[in-house]
């Protein structure tokens, strides 16, 4: 028979104040705060007998009563690419009636313990992130309050640990970067994204790959890193293309980054694709509709996020997961902006 061991102290009660006096783990004490109802009804009673008597305070119950949320968190907020992935989440909540918070971390990649705190007071049943992930303490804090996590990225090489929906990028750079060279193009520009994003890398080892199963090598003048944006496609554009030798083709690391080849491309008086072929990277919906229409790769954002989002709700509802490891396929969707190379005399 296990019986409550009394604590004496001065401080106010924690959860492993309670868990040691009913001698519980500190998640049968979260579960029970949370209203789980995988506590046996005695275990249930003594746990509650403590927090009654300790007058533990219930902080993490700010919510309205029957509210459920989740935490939606992008290391950065300033792009339709955003958009896509919130339209994937609220297609899953919105069917499970589960309200969403958004918060970004101004183009960190790790949130601070500030950030954590606010979160472990609003007690959501879950954490999604994006392009970004918790330290494995911050992790830790969270699991001790049966609040799981689940990270949308775009590489591939977050821990097993870490239930993770991501996408091909390598196939993606190398579907993008055979194209071009099966169009009979030979110099061809790589515009990745930030270099210590293991997605923007993936990508650019994609298009070396292409190159290098072609037997053609890469100008490594060709090959530049920046961000995703349309002013860095911009930027870089108008460096590569007053270049003598400049490219024939672009591949670009996005669709906004394509977006700011084709200005530059306008403004250097260049056609697209009759002098310069252009291929971005996401298929968002724009890329259909700009002029020339967007030549891309398909990265199916509100797939991923729809998915990432269902395997939270899951972990929240204690549901095991099959696999920690989402991948979804990339695939070449051609439009307008790439034509095959002719030589000018």
């Amino acid at each position: 028979m296990v019986r409550s061991r009394p604590i004496v102290g001065t401080g106010p009660a924690t959860i492993a104040t309670i868990a040691e006096e009913v001698g519980v783990s500190l998640t049968t004490v979260s579960k029970v705060l949370n209203g789980r109802s995988d506590v046996s009804p005695g275990t249930r009673a003594r746990v509650e007998a403590s927090l009654e008597r300790h007058r533990y305070r219930r902080r993490g119950k700010r919510q309205s009563v029957g509210v459920e949320q989740i935490e939606l968190v992008f290391h950065e907020l300033d792009s339709v690419w955003a958009t896509e992935i919130i339209g994937g989440v609220e297609g899953v909540t919105a069917a499970a009636e589960v309200g969403v918070v958004l918060s970004q971390l101004d183009g960190k990649h790790r949130p601070s313990q500030q950030w954590l705190e606010s979160v472990l007071l609003r007690r959501p049943l879950g954490v999604l992130l994006v392009l970004c992930n918790l330290t494995d303490p911050q992790r830790q804090q969270l699991q001790r309050r049966s609040i799981p996590s689940v990270v949308i990225d775009t590489d591939s090489a977050t821990s097993a640990l870490v239930p993770t929906v991501g996408s091909n990028n390598w196939s993606g750079g190398l579907l993008a970067t055979r194209h071009l060279l099966e169009l009979g193009h030979r110099r061809i520009a790589c515009i990745s994204g930030p270099q210590d994003m293991l997605c923007s890398r993936a990508r650019a080892a994609g298009f070396r790959f292409a190159h290098d199963e072609a037997g053609l090598p890469v100008d490594p003048d060709l090959v530049v890193y920046g961000n995703f944006s349309a002013h860095d496609g911009y930027e870089y554009a108008m460096e590569l293309l007053p270049r003598p030798d400049r490219p024939t083709a672009i591949f670009a690391g996005s669709d906004m980054q394509a977006m700011g080849v084709l200005r530059a491309a306008r403004q250097h008086g260049l056609d697209v694709p009759a002098d310069l072929s252009v291929i971005g990277y996401d298929n968002l919906p724009v890329a259909a509709w700009i002029a020339p229409a967007l030549t891309t790769v398909n990265q199916p954002l509100r797939d991923m996020a729809g998915t990432a989002t269902q395997m939270l709700l899951d972990l929240a509802r204690g549901v095991e997961l099959s696999t920690s490891r989402i991948d979804l396929v990339t695939e070449l969707i051609v439009r307008e902006s790439t034509a095959p190379f002719e030589p000018r005399g």
